[in-house]
């Protein structure tokens, strides 16, 4: 699958008025975001914006072949009228006993839709609330590049042991 974010850049013009079927050249993915093997540490999975798409893939692919992991998918937007796959990440809850979905909306002010979840940015208090139990998780970062550094420093400076986070950064073309 491939998802961005339709924002007023010269590549989003291009691709918007593009006729369907239009024959494009894709390269990628790149980066190395994958589900470690170890299935007695948890998942947690710290994503922002369109930076859910490769957690969007493993929590599916979890769901499907019944993965015995513990996944806890943070995922941030402004609103939920901005959040990508929110519906469908809700819904693998139902599939997968082991996979959680903690949403939060930073700008709720500006939604038109009613929201009962989680509001403003992650941090370490929403982690702390979100993550008893979870047994040396292993950190996977996803979106905006000002977003994983800071939550990158986050768990740095709360102790986490770098060969414990993975990142990648989702710049917008």
């Amino acid at each position: 699958m491939v998802a961005t974010r339709m924002r007023d850049t010269a590549f989003k013009r291009v691709l918007r008025t593009m006729r369907l079927g239009t024959a494009v050249k894709i390269e990628g993915p790149s980066g190395d975001l994958i589900l470690q093997n170890d299935s007695t540490r948890a998942a947690v999975f710290l994503a922002g914006g369109i930076g859910i798409t490769p957690f969007r893939s493993i929590v599916h692919w979890a769901a499907k072949d019944k993965l015995s992991n513990r996944i806890v998918l943070f995922y941030s937007n402004r609103r939920p009228e901005d959040a990508p796959f929110l519906a469908e990440l809700q819904s693998l809850e139902r599939d997968n006993p082991k996979y959680k979905l903690i949403a939060s909306m930073t700008e709720m002010e500006k939604s038109h839709q009613p929201w009962n979840g989680e509001t403003g940015l992650i941090d370490q208090g929403m982690l702390g609330r979100h993550l008893k139990g979870a047994a040396s998780p292993i950190y996977y970062i996803a979106g905006p590049p000002a977003m994983v550094k800071g939550l990158h420093e986050m768990l740095s400076k709360a102790g986490i042991n770098d060969d414990d986070i993975r990142a990648e950064e989702f710049a917008g073309y």
